[in-house]
């Protein structure tokens, strides 16, 4: 193979380029000082913000940061303090629409404290958490924010056994840890989904649980069934079935609950809006009219729940504020406040298109075509 040969301005180019990176000055406190006119102990203060500078002080240090281009090294300080400024998190899937916006709440919140994040999708595979962990580890987080449906044995014991504050979140506490846990009420979730649909005439109720060793699942089931036991209503076993929270999931289990036209039920409480979309897929595919002949709420109330056709009824998780929230008890207690206990935020019925009281749409309809 042969090469051309190097032009003599390619050569003077790259020599320029050795020559400005040999002999660019490498800016340091003392720089800094010196150009604002303060001490070093007055730059670092303002760095560090490790004590108050008067605002005009701070503002000619800041202005004289910017000029020289200094930045701080962030390795050294980490030695110094014992803090990397850097958090982690295990999350199951970043794909998954309610794991992104969680992340974007974790995400958003770090940034404005001046932390890091490191992200790492585990497929809920007990390997990849492990891997993951030890891999955190080695880079000396501060702190952990675990968002997975499905934890390992061996996954919690290694956790449990790392010195690191953490904030789990889909999941259940944990005595003796350090740790906390971050939710929505999933039990009133739940409740509320049933008690919408019953408020609507409907009765015959099948449900999409999701995996049943899934902490929230077991919550939501908890909630709905108190909800139909209160109404004095029972529930077939063949309207629960476990599955997963995807797409595909949803929609095989629709076809199974619809399979029979004789036997179906009046409307489908699915566990999470990806379920809940399955659902509507399968309907579509048996030319069964949502909502005119079949109800379907989900939960989550994921950004394109809005959009669908019908739009989703849903029961809304506060998606993002549970990002936030997670990183805010972590960083709390970074700077020596203790774990609160378990947080649970409120969920909240969101009506759309999806849920109608039986015949109340097939009347209208018919109102219509009459005009």
């Amino acid at each position: 193979m042969s090469c051309s040969p190097r032009r003599a301005s390619d050569a003077r180019s790259t020599f320029t380029i050795r020559l400005t990176t040999r002999d660019r000055k490498v800016i340091r406190l003392k720089d800094v000082a010196a150009h604002a006119g303060v001490s070093v102990t007055t730059v670092s203060h303002v760095v560090n913000a490790t004590r108050p500078v008067a605002s005009a002080t701070e503002a000619r240090v800041r202005e004289s940061i910017a000029t020289l281009g200094y930045r701080p090294d962030s390795v050294a300080r980490a030695l110094k303090s014992n803090r990397s400024r850097t958090l982690g998190m295990i999350v199951t899937n970043a794909h998954n629409p309610f794991f992104a916006e969680v992340i974007r709440g974790v995400e958003d919140r770090c940034y404005q404290a001046g932390y890091s994040l490191i992200l790492c999708n585990s497929d809920d595979i007990d390997a990849k958490q492990l891997s993951y962990l030890e891999t955190l580890r080695d880079r000396r987080i501060d702190g952990l924010v675990v968002m997975t449906a499905e934890n390992g044995a061996g996954f919690l014991e290694a956790l449990s056994a790392l010195p690191l504050p953490t904030v789990m979140m889909d999941a259940e506490p944990q005595p003796g840890w350090d740790m906390t846990v971050v939710n929505d009420d999933s039990y009133l979730g739940g409740r509320l989904a049933i008690e919408h649909l019953l408020a609507q005439g409907i009765e015959r109720i099948a449900l999409l649980t999701g995996p049943r060793d899934h902490a929230r699942s077991r919550e939501r089931l908890g909630g709905a069934l108190e909800a139909l036991y209160a109404a004095g209503l029972g529930l077939a076993e063949d309207w629960q079935i476990a599955t997963q929270l995807m797409l595909a999931d949803g929609h095989r289990a629709a076809h199974l609950l619809l399979a029979n036209p004789a036997d179906r039920p009046d409307a489908i409480f699915a566990f999470n809006d990806l379920l809940a979309l399955g659902c509507l897929r399968a309907a579509q595919d048996l030319e069964i009219k949502v909502p005119q002949q079949l109800s379907i709420i989900g939960y989550d109330d994921i950004e394109i729940s809005a959009y669908l056709s019908p739009a989703l009824t849903t029961i809304r998780q506060p998606i993002y504020e549970l990002g936030t929230t997670a990183v805010d008890q972590l960083i709390a207690r970074l700077e020596g406040t203790p774990f609160p206990g378990q947080t649970q935020l409120a969920p909240r019925l969101v009506e759309r298109d999806s849920v109608a009281r039986p015949g109340q749409c097939l009347q209208t309809t018919f109102k219509h075509s009459q005009a």
